[in-house]
């Protein structure tokens, strides 16, 4: 029989009150080694963004020398005016001083400052990328523990194998088919653009027009995506189903629904955290091919037309925002996965 004695409360509520401000400073800590490897991987694609563009074959003052005759002394005004005559040392210092003042410089196509079209073409890319992965989290969460809770039956094998195939399509693919099938063909929904030429002013006809335009692009963008939420969500769930506590569950004579729904899945949900806010961030920056097939005038579009000039302060500055885009994604899947794990917290 043992001789040790039970610890009195106050010695507990000691204990606690005595790791209340370790776990303060240990998140304090995980914080700051979390923003400060955001910096530097910000300063990198900072660094990243200036020299690669750099390296893109064709002279940008040559092509638009050729779509409008101009004389030397024109193109080495505006090579001057551009300032592509510095040296290079001086060129990189010169978008090292801008970026951190949000100074790209002018688009050499629009002859508009970058930061300026970026604004313009920012929001609808959130709304088009942030539609498509509200519904794709949404299709591929659900269907995922549906499978994983029947898993090896039929409704599992036709989701897996219908998920699977789309996955392996590639997005442009896909975009061209359905723009052919359902814009050529039936003409069901709009092929291109985000507003039709003549479309209603009023609030309710200029949403319902918006939305026509949408389903198309959004419609591959889910397509493509949902099968990734789908089998994390399938795999962490079917490792769950084993657990004791799902057991116990059951021993209390709750229905399967409850027990999936109330124990099972926010324990499997936690894998899926970061590979949501990990993907929102590559979902917004993997808009070009979407973009570009359906003529959605987004960010994406725009790095498109700015590859073809090339506009190389328009590549730099949509490089650094969907750089960025990712980094503060990631950074937010780390602090929310390290307040639903407590696994993390004590490390």
């Amino acid at each position: 029989m043992s001789n040790a004695v039970p610890p009195s409360t106050s010695a507990i509520q000691t204990t606690a009150q005595a790791e209340e401000p370790q776990r303060d400073s240990s998140f304090w800590r995980y914080l700051g080694a979390k923003l400060g490897g955001a910096a530097i991987s910000l300063v990198m694609v900072v660094l990243l963004g200036f020299f690669a563009f750099k390296l893109l074959p064709g002279d940008p003052v040559a092509k638009i020398a050729r779509e409008r005759p101009m004389s030397a002394e024109q193109i080495e005004t505006l090579r001057e005016q551009y300032g592509l005559n510095k040296p290079l040392f001086q060129q990189f210092f010169d978008f090292i001083g801008n970026v951190f003042t949000l100074n790209f410089g002018e688009s050499y196509v629009y002859r508009r400052p970058v930061s300026e079209l970026i604004g313009q073409y920012f929001w609808p890319t959130i709304l088009l990328t942030g539609t498509a992965a509200i519904l794709a989290i949404a299709l591929g969460l659900w269907l995922g523990q549906r499978s994983a809770w029947r898993h090896g039956g039929m409704f599992d094998k036709i989701a897996s194998g219908v998920s699977l195939v789309f996955w392996s399509v590639p997005t442009f693919w896909l975009g061209l088919i359905l723009l052919m099938v359902f814009g050529g063909t039936l003409r069901w929904f709009p092929t291109g653009g985000m507003r039709s030429p003549g479309a209603p002013t009023d609030p309710l006809g200029l949403t319902l027009d918006v939305i026509a335009h949408m389903v198309l692009p959004v419609l591959t963008m889910v397509a493509v995506v949902f099968a990734q939420y789908l089998m994390v969500m399938r795999s962490s769930l079917i490792e769950e189903m084993n657990a004791d506590y799902l057991t116990t569950a059951r021993a209390k004579g709750l229905r399967e629904d409850l027990v999936r729904e109330r124990h099972a899945v926010p324990n499997a949900l936690l894998p899926t955290v970061t590979l949501v806010f990990m993907h929102i961030g590559g979902l917004i920056a993997g808009a070009v091919t979407v973009e570009t097939v359906f003529s959605w005038p987004g960010l994406g579009k725009l790095t498109f037309e700015a590859i073809q000039g090339p506009d190389l302060p328009l590549l730099q500055g949509t490089f650094v925002v969907f750089s960025a885009i990712i980094i503060v994604m990631n950074l937010l899947a780390d602090l929310i996965y390290r307040q639903l794990d407590p696994r993390v917290r004590r490390a």
